[in-house]
């Protein structure tokens, strides 16, 4: 995740409090991974209008997070926001409030009943991310929807993915933050522009401390703690298939649950892991290292890769060949950089990735065009937890993963 001085969160946070949006934990402060960050952006690519066409948008979702108002979609000067929706009341009034919308629903379900809206972005529960994405389909609604694409039902994968190709009208985009991070973002291009060559070796890491014995952030229907760490790896994985678009097809994995073990009480799935490590073999050949822990040290958001000719860490490095494509490629015109986005919707937090995953959104409804990560990359990204944490559960047994398509 990209690093922010004191002064660039302190205008970041005035910024979201004059928007009325600020995701605070327990304690006041933001919660790991919503800190307002800037972004250098390409000076050759501003935002430019493209349409006076507004999307028809409804949003659903205010829990512990407010992860709905997060991504400023009420602010795109390209969306009309319709209504928004939350489960719980007084958290519906308040979401409407702040974004200034007068239409509220009880619920999704009523939500796609209105065929006056276009599309929804659904920040709700991860459990019922494919179920909500599914419902929303089938009443011929474009829908975006947080991560992970579903959450530990792996059934609910192709169900998800049999809806999506009975509506290729529609678009289904997962929000995943690590995908407009400023290094991830780079590495992408470079890989397109076939400058690292194959990829031998990447690393994904999302590590979210937590005390031992601190209760975990507040979740509907406490589904926080009735999964394992990898059935949430999208933050990680996509430092392999964000960058090249290709699956994770086998795993090894390995957990670690609390050293003491009094504190090894199984929730509801099982799960005693507290941390999860997987190798795993990648379409290409390669390896890819994953790990999804709570255990103490910096939050991360964050990866890297390794590749015949050149890597990534931070800045590109490479031998000579490796060096001789970066250049030409650059030569060439490609750019590293993100472009601007619309005014007054910000990059926001996870690294600088919100506003760009709702301009992502936004402008491929309006183009018809691929999102970001489409129903494919979302799959690759989710499914291989599900499948490193039955290695883990049968102590690193090298296990397959399904892989998609269209």
């Amino acid at each position: 995740m990209s690093k922010i001085s004191r002064r660039t969160w302190l205008m970041g946070s005035a910024l979201a409090a004059s928007q009325g949006v600020f995701a605070g934990g327990v304690s006041g402060e933001p919660i790991p991974g919503f800190e307002q960050v800037q972004v250098e952006t390409d000076p050759n690519k501003p935002w430019e209008p493209y349409t006076d066409r507004k999307v028809r948008l409804g949003i659903v979702g205010h829990g512990y997070c407010k992860f709905g108002l997060a991504f400023d979609l009420q602010y795109h000067p390209n969306v009309e926001l319709v209504a928004v929706s939350d489960l719980i009341p007084e958290r519906c009034a308040e979401m409407a409030k702040l974004a200034k919308c007068e239409k509220t629903y009880p619920s999704l379900e009523e939500m796609v009943k209105d065929d006056s809206i276009e599309a929804i972005f659904c920040a709700t529960d991860a459990p019922s991310h494919a179920r909500h994405a599914i419902l929303c389909l089938e009443h011929g609604k474009h829908v975006a929807t947080a991560v992970p694409a579903f959450y530990g039902d792996i059934e609910d994968a192709e169900r998800l993915l049999e809806c999506c190709k009975k509506n290729r009208g529609l678009i289904y985009a997962m929000f995943e933050t690590s995908v407009f991070h400023d290094d991830l973002y780079a590495m992408e291009k470079l890989y397109a522009a076939n400058v690292f060559g194959h990829i031998v070796y990447a690393e994904g890491e999302y590590c979210h401390p937590h005390p031992i014995g601190a209760p975990s952030l507040p979740s509907f229907r406490d589904w926080r703690k009735n999964g394992c760490p990898m059935w949430y790896p999208t933050h990680a994985t996509a430092y392999y298939v964000g960058v090249t678009h290709k699956p994770l097809v086998s795993v090894s994995c390995q957990g670690t649950p609390d050293f003491d073990p009094s504190r090894r009480i199984p929730n509801a799935i099982g799960n005693i892991f507290r941390s999860e490590v997987g190798l795993f073999r990648t379409e290409e050949g390669g390896l890819c290292r994953i790990i999804i822990c709570r255990s103490q040290g910096e939050y991360l958001e964050a990866g890297r890769i390794r590749g015949e000719y050149g890597g990534f860490n931070q800045k590109f490095s490479g031998d000579e060949t490796g060096k001789k494509r970066y250049e030409e490629a650059l030569a060439q015109g490609l750019s590293l950089k993100k472009p601007g986005l619309p005014p007054n919707v910000r990059p926001g937090g996870h690294g600088g990735s919100h506003g760009y995953l709702a301009h992502d959104f936004i402008d491929a409804i309006l183009r018809n065009r691929k999102p970001a990560v489409d129903i494919i990359d979302a799959l690759h990204m989710t499914v291989p937890g599900y499948y490193a944490h039955l290695s883990a559960l049968k102590d690193g047994e090298t296990m397959r993963i399904p892989t998609y398509s269209l």
